[in-house]
Order: structure tokens, then C-alpha cells, then sequence
């Protein structure tokens, strides 16, 4: 089977107010730093998972913030991983970026360079709530953003958005999806702001200084973001996530159906024969590990057959199809049914999932409250 591949670059302008991924200021001295052990990695595994059996179908280059890199150094990026592994003619090549940190010209050569999927992080076409959440640009950039990457030739665009924000509001919300589609990308992420222990935007909350959305405003905007979009022609394929017909994210659905793929960079995760394991998140401790001539990983799990099993239905039910019950008999031999199925009776009894046309999916119920099901399988 092919695999994923997935690049962190742990570096951004400034680091939004909600986020807990592992990002530092971006400084051109631990950038080359970085660089320098990135290559070593892409070399090392290249040697360990490069031949024809492991091909790469998708590379998805994340952060952190991709493009406070110069382009050509993430052009360096993919050049150095298409020598020391196989990929596959027409693998989904995507960076996210966010608007203001890119131009027409720098588009251009990264998509000259081989990317042809660039992800958005727009979040809100309003500008307070922009700065309630510490992103630094605007709608307008995000705007213009657009019009460079269709100018530079992506033909594969995404937008992210965010919703449930502090002091936001349904109407706010509905022109906050109004508008993107005005922007026609292939591909929306609608994710509801997940407050993480230790950002400032969850201190403001627990101190007072901001009011934390209320959970009703907050299912109805989920609500209306899918009745939006599903009416303007987008499937809506995954929990948050909706694409034009062929625009599903092809790097997204490996993790959706539990496949392999390979993680890069600092604070990156790999799942790989069976195993996942997890790199160090600081920078100088990657690095140094890396000219140590050792791999940078952090902790490692060999996973259990029961538990290959329960990653595949929780990370399954994440689709709105759901899991296919043939597809699972075949993976591992035995029915879902048999193996979970007092969960399964139990949820449906709640009518939060369902069986049907040979799979087991979450109904409409229980698509908002989808990580109290998933716990159930673990």
C-alpha cells in the first residue's frame, strides 16, 4: 500500500492565541538549523522506506506556518524527498499557508516546484474576531491570497475556517461562510475552536476576559455551516470537512481509514507497520539527535491487534459514510459487530450511530457529540 507523508515546519510569524502545536518565531538562523535536519530525516528514512513497496501517494507540508519559508526552500523540501523516495505520478502534493505570508510569485514557484494543493488558513472574514484569536491578517488578504493561487495555477484550493469563537455570533458565522463561497474553493474545513490547555485564549476565558461560546450557538452554527454547504454542491465527506466532487483531501482519508503514513519534522507522528511513534518537539533537541546520527523519536507504540481495531472505528466514524463492515471483515478477519458489538447496540439504542448499507456510520445526532462515541470504541 502506498503511504503519506507528512512534513511539520514548526515556524510561524507570530503564533495564534488558540493554538498548542509546536511553533517558534520564525528566525532565518533556526530555520537552516532545521533545515539541515530535516534533510538528514528525508535521507534516513528514504534508505528505511524508499524502495518501490513503499510509495509516497500524498505529501502534506504543515505547521506552524509553511510559507514563512522562502519558496525556494520549500521547493528544496519536496526536491530533496522526490530523490530519496518513489512518488507516485499524481500524488496529492499540498502546503498550507496563510494569507499575507504569500505573494503571486512566490505561488508560482511553489507550484512550479511540484505543489499542486495549497490549504488556506482564513478562520473568520471578520477582522475583530481575526484579532480576538491573534491572527494577523485580514479578509482582504485572504482574498487576494485566493486570486494569487488560481493566478499561480492551483487548480486543488482549500480554506480553513473556525467557528464557536468568543463574542461570535450565527449571523457573523453564516456571512463568514457566505463569503468563502463567493471565494468558490474546491475544499472546506470548518473546525470548532478547541481550547487547549496552557494559550492565552484559554486563560482569557478561565479569567473572565472573554466569554467562551456557548455550546447550543455553537451546534447551530455547525448545523447551518452544513446546510450552507451541502446546499452549494460540497459533499460533506468527514465531520468538519466538505469538497467539490474529486476535491476530497486524498491525505486527510489515509488517516481516516487508519492507513500508513510517515511523519517529518519536529513533533511529527508516523504510523508505520503497525507501529506509531511520535518525534521530539524541541528544535535544538531534533537537530542534535539527528547529527547524532540517531532518529529523533520521542515515544513509540507497537500497536495490539485489539487496538488496530479500535483506531479503525473511531478514525472511521470521523466519515460520513462510515465504516465499510466488508473492508473491516477483510482487514482483520473478524466482524465489527463481534468485536464491539454491545457499543454498537448501545449507541444505536441513543440513536447517536446506525447500521446501514453495510456500514456502520454516526447518525445526524450523533455527528456533534462524535467524540463521546469514539470514546466508547477505545
Amino acid at each position: 500500500m502506498p503511504i503519506g507523508l507528512y512534513i511539520h515546519v514548526p515556524f510561524c510569524v507570530q503564533k495564534c492565541l488558540y493554538c498548542d502545536f509546536t511553533s517558534y518565531p520564525v528566525k532565518q538562523g533556526q530555520v537552516e538549523q532545521y533545515l539541515r535536519g530535516l534533510a538528514q530525516e528525508i535521507d534516513y528514512y528514504g534508505e528505511t522506506f524508499g524502495s518501490p513497496e513503499k510509495q509516497i501517494a500524498t505529501i502534506f507540508v504543515g505547521g506552524g506556518t509553511p510559507t514563512c519559508l522562502m519558496s525556494r526552500q520549500l521547493a528544496g523540501i519536496l526536491e530533496r524527498v522526490s530523490r530519496a523516495f518513489t512518488i507516485m505520478t499524481g500524488a496529492e502534493i499540498t502546503t498550507e499557508a496563510n494569507p499575507g505570508t504569500v505573494t503571486l510569485a512566490s505561488l508560482q514557484e511553489l507550484r512550479a516546484a511540484g505543489f499542486n494543493r495549497l490549504s488556506l488558513g482564513v478562520q473568520s472574514t471578520h477582522r475583530e474576531l481575526l484579532r480576538v484569536i491573534g491572527r494577523l491578517h485580514d479578509f482582504d488578504q485572504a482574498r487576494q491570497a485566493v486570486q494569487f493561487a488560481r493566478a499561480a495555477g492551483f487548480e486543488n484550493l482549500n480554506l480553513d475556517l473556525i467557528f464557536g469563537l468568543p463574542t461570535q455570533t450565527a449571523a457573523q458565522w453564516r456571512q463568514s461562510v457566505s463569503e468563502i463561497l463567493h471565494l468558490q474553493p474546491d475544499h472546506v474545513s470548518c473546525y470548532s475552536l478547541q481550547l487547549e490547555e496552557g494559550t492565552p485564549l484559554t486563560r482569557a476565558i478561565d479569567q473572565g476576559r472573554l466569554a467562551a461560546c456557548p455550546e447550543e450557538l455553537e451546534l447551530a452554527m455547525y448545523r447551518s455551516v452544513i446546510e450552507l454547504l451541502v446546499a452549494a454542491g460540497y459533499e460533506h465527506y468527514e465531520i468538519s470537512n466538505f469538497a467539490r466532487p474529486g476535491y476530497r483531501c486524498r491525505h486527510n482519508l489515509l488517516y481516516w481509514h487508519n492507513q500508513e503514513y510517515l511523519g517529518l519534522g519536529p513533533a511529527a507522528h508516523s504510523h508505520i507497520n503497525h507501529t506509531r511513534w511520535g518525534n521530539v518537539e524541541d528544535l535544538d533537541q531534533y537537530v542534535s539527535l539527528l547529527q547524532a546520527g540517531q532518529r529523533p523519536v520521542k515515544e513509540v507504540q507497537a500497536l495490539s491487534h485489539r487496538e488496530r481495531m479500535e483506531e479503525t472505528v473511531f478514525l472511521g466514524l470521523r466519515l460520513i459514510q462510515g465504516i465499510n463492515l466488508t473492508g473491516f471483515r477483510q482487514r482483520f478477519g473478524v466482524d465489527l459487530t463481534d468485536v464491539f458489538g454491545k457499543q454498537v447496540r448501545e449507541l444505536a439504542k441513543k440513536g447517536l450511530v446506525e447500521l446501514a448499507d453495510g456500514h456502520l456510520r454516526l447518525t445526524g445526532k450523533g455527528l456533534p457529540v462524535a467524540n463521546q462515541v469514539f470514546a466508547e470504541f477505545v
